[in-house]
């Protein structure tokens, strides 16, 4: 499935996603997957914070967690681990590179497709005893180069 935008489902393409895995599109998950479409890369606190805040749908901290872990283990969100072992979703997934900030521990995708093209090829073939290679995540780490805001992107 191609995927518009920011490379993260729309509500159709989630509404399919969920269907062709056997789920319901309950509104819980509506307001999850509404909140990773506003904010990319979020922890459960951040997303729960953002539904409180932007949604109408009631839901736990502990339900975002449950619908974060199923969608990322079925593959319809990425999940990173941050610093301290602080989990990370990602809406986006599919071949694509982060900038991870060790300063604000904020995450931002980056936009290289001939890095992603030779990581590609240069593992295209390749053998590791015992391993298959399954896909590939790239994480640059970073700091702000000058003081001030960082911009979002």
């Amino acid at each position: 499935m191609k995927l518009k935008g920011k490379g993260i489902p729309d509500i159709i393409q989630f509404k399919r996603l969920l269907r062709d895995r056997g789920l319901k599109a309950t509104p819980q998950r509506m307001a999850v997957h509404e909140a990773m479409w506003n904010l990319v890369h979020a922890s459960p606190d951040d997303v729960a914070a953002w539904i409180e805040k932007n949604g109408s749908t009631r839901i736990s901290p502990a339900s975002v967690y449950n619908i974060l872990t199923l969608l990322a283990e079925l593959g319809i969100y990425g999940r990173r681990s941050a610093r301290g072992g602080k989990m990370i979703f990602d809406g986006r997934v599919g071949p694509h590179l982060h900038l991870y900030d060790t300063e604000s521990e904020a995450w931002r995708d980056l936009e290289d497709e001939e890095l992603i093209l030779w990581v590609e090829a240069h593992l295209k073939g390749k053998r590791y005893r015992g391993y298959r290679i399954d896909g590939f995540e790239v994480q640059l780490l970073c700091h702000p180069s000058r003081k001030g805001p960082v911009r979002k992107a």
